[in-house]
């Protein structure tokens, strides 16, 4: 998908420099930008998700009860 943004030229030239110095395209950059910032609201809502999930769980183990010596068992 193309798309028209519009941006000063002094910072398009700026972060073109910038993406040049890391061996990328200052497509390239906004590209990963992009989909790093998409990636981070997806975790945010998977969280959210979870979160809601725990809350809204009895969270119960039918009869299980903790045993200490267990847990410190070795294998």
């Amino acid at each position: 998908m193309n798309i028209t943004l519009s941006i000063d030229e002094k910072v398009v030239e700026r972060a073109r420099r910038v993406a040049q110095a890391s061996g990328k395209s200052l497509n390239q950059v906004v590209r990963e930008y992009l989909e790093q910032l998409a990636g981070a609201q997806t975790v945010e809502t998977e969280v959210a998700e979870l979160r809601e999930l725990s809350l809204t769980s009895g969270g119960r183990l039918a009869g299980w009860r903790f045993d200490r010596n267990e847990a410190h068992e070795r294998a």
